[in-house]
């Protein structure tokens, strides 16, 4: 349970109060600063616990919750301040909240759940990652790329959509296959 990838996911989580305060003090180049070192200690963990031959169970569900809370705070600290469109804050957000009732739904109603995040969702979380930081990085003066914003906007909205339904799909086909065999 303390392997390297482990402690990694909770340092992550803890950065996540970190973020937050940041964001209400509109300290932004920090908060991206910050944010970014836990992107990439999304791929960090992922990639050791591959490469050490430690991926665990504790580890697949503390990952995805560390990148969901992370990503919904600051998607909707960062709406709240008018910094991100309100409809990609509230997509983001329910496509998370989605997911999560689908993953207990499933858990109480068909059972054992294995967590696997599909090429897809991890196109999504580092696109998500990445617009979520040039946000800040834009409001902390750290770059000018206003003009990339909004189409970056509409396509993450559509990532963000197209994930969640195929997230939907595979997930209602593994219980109806479930339910098939018993």
């Amino acid at each position: 349970m303390l392997t390297l990838p482990n402690l990694i996911t909770v340092a992550r989580i803890l950065l996540i109060p970190v973020v937050a305060f940041l964001l209400l003090d509109h300290d932004y180049a920090t908060a991206c600063g910050v944010f970014v070192a836990a992107a990439v200690g999304d791929w960090l963990d992922g990639f050791l616990a591959r490469r050490l031959n430690q991926m665990s169970q504790l580890g697949a569900v503390l990952d995805p919750i560390a990148d969901k809370m992370t990503m919904m705070i600051v998607a909707i600290l960062l709406a709240a301040q008018g910094l991100l469109p309100i409809w990609l804050a509230v997509v983001i957000v329910l496509r998370d909240a989605i997911i999560v009732a689908g993953a207990v739904a499933y858990r109480f109603v068909v059972g054992y759940i294995e967590m696997a995040p599909t090429r897809l969702s991890k196109a999504n979380t580092f696109l998500e990652f990445g617009v979520l930081a040039l946000v800040m990085a834009q409001a902390g003066l750290l770059v000018e790329a206003q003009a990339w914003l909004a189409p970056l906007f509409v396509l993450l909205f559509a990532l963000v959509l197209v994930s969640g339904i195929h997230y939907v799909w595979i997930w209602r086909r593994k219980a109806i296959d479930e339910a098939s065999r018993r």
